[in-house]
């Protein structure tokens, strides 16, 4: 994530830049000008918004004056790798669309190092999720092919399939993928081994964290009990701003939606004052970064499966919070899908920004009432002015199914029940 604050006499030209981008109101061109994304190997997601906070007065409601904040703009990518590879690769492949974005920004010039400045701007996040560790968008793009070759030749091979148990089904298609192989037509990649280091540092997390609070524990534990009495005072007395949403801001947001099966997501907001909200979200988010690192690794993140990519990013010395996501489906199933499923983990973060309904205990209560919830989410939503998605027609579902096709096919050995339950993946 490159972040930098905007130029004011500049904005005008950076919003037709980024417009420029697109074929049309939410769909991005893959092959524009100025930065042509399809050309990034390694690039799933994409995207480059104007953050403009339109809640900065909800300060006012704890009798604080605003803060002045700039506008800034945020580029974001999840990439396969390294991410400053990805810069110098951007820096390689689209240097003047980049110059011409980067123009508007404050402190950017024409001799400006254009790999320096980005690294300079990078902005990390305090927690993030990846839906499933490990798989390239190679390897995706690959499976889709595979899935496509399996399901046209099943089309056209029907008879010939008709009568034939699991096992010989699966042997009989496993023949035919390796002539495809074979021939060119197909290719299967074999992925890199991962590099010795990245094990290192996740074997080093995986145990640190733990180890580190265990050991705090002593000081940790009678803190948190103050954090919890305290935190159970200003839940009864927080205000809530939840109004319905005006129908204009919330009509050009749906325009840019449901264009794909999958969307994006951008939400942020001010934290409610005080130390007591700060730690409770520093912890918060120590712990899903930690979960999402080492347990929810494999399409799940708990019970939800919509998610591709998602982090939280504290900008103005943590004094706002920024929630970017890749989600499928509509906004309103997903945010269905939170509630129902995994709503103490939206009251543990979003509960402490201004206004979100009123908690119990930080985890009950707050996005059960699910009319302010969902008008408190779409009121703090920042519209994405270019977003871009390596992948279109695929949800997380269809990738899972797909690397579990995959794998399958590539077993030596497979027994009555396991080809059984391949061959209903087709």
């Amino acid at each position: 994530m490159v972040l930098a604050a905007i130029d004011p006499t500049r904005e005008t030209t950076l919003r037709q830049l980024l417009a420029s981008m697109n074929l049309g109101t939410g769909r991005v061109n893959p092959n524009n000008s100025l930065i042509p994304f399809g050309q990034f190997e390694n690039l799933h997601f994409a995207r480059l918004l104007i953050v403009d906070d339109k809640t900065i007065d909800d300060i006012r409601a704890y009798n604080q004056p605003p803060t002045t904040f700039p506008l800034y703009l945020a580029f974001l990518g999840d990439v396969d790798g390294d991410s400053d590879a990805l810069l110098e690769e951007l820096a390689r492949l689209a240097p003047n669309g980049l110059r011409s974005i980067f123009s508007c920004c404050e402190g950017f010039t024409s001799d400006t190092d254009l790999v320096s400045w980005m690294k300079r701007h990078s902005t990390p996040s305090a927690a993030s999720y990846v839906n499933w560790l490990g798989r390239t968008n190679r390897c995706i793009r690959e499976e889709a092919q595979l899935h496509e070759a399996l399901e046209n030749y099943i089309k056209s091979n029907a008879s010939s399939l008709t009568g034939l148990r699991p096992r010989e089904i699966h042997a009989h298609l496993q023949r035919f993928i390796q002539a495809e192989r074979s021939s060119g037509r197909l290719t299967l990649t074999t992925e890199d081994p991962t590099p010795p280091e990245w094990w290192t540092r996740n074997l080093l997390h995986l145990i640190g964290v733990p180890l580190l609070l265990l050991l705090a524990s002593p000081i940790l534990v009678p803190i948190g009990l103050i954090v919890l009495i305290r935190l159970r005072t200003l839940e009864k007395t927080d205000p809530v701003l939840c109004p319905r949403v005006d129908s204009t801001y919330s009509n050009a947001l749906a325009l840019l939606e449901d264009h794909d099966v999958t969307n994006q997501f951008t939400a942020m907001g001010s934290l409610k004052p005080g130390i007591v909200r700060l730690l409770i979200t520093l912890f918060a988010l120590l712990i899903i970064d930690w979960a999402a690192r080492h347990i929810f690794t494999r399409g799940r993140l708990a019970r939800v499966r919509t998610i591709h990519f998602a982090r939280w990013v504290f900008l103005d010395g943590r004094k706002r919070v920024v929630f970017f996501s890749n989600y499928d489906s509509s906004l309103e199933a997903y945010m269905d899908d939170f509630i129902n499923k995994v709503g103490f983990g939206l009251n543990l973060i979003f509960s402490n920004g201004i206004g979100y309904p009123r908690t119990s205990f930080l985890i009950k209560d707050g996005c059960s009432d699910e009319r302010k919830f969902k008008e408190y989410l779409r009121r703090h939503q920042l519209p994405t002015q270019v977003w871009y998605n390596a992948c279109p027609g695929l949800t997380a579902v269809d990738l899972e199914r797909n690397t579990r096709i995959r794998q399958g096919l590539e077993s030596l050995s497979i027994s009555d029940q396991e080809a059984r339950e391949w061959v209903a993946l087709l």
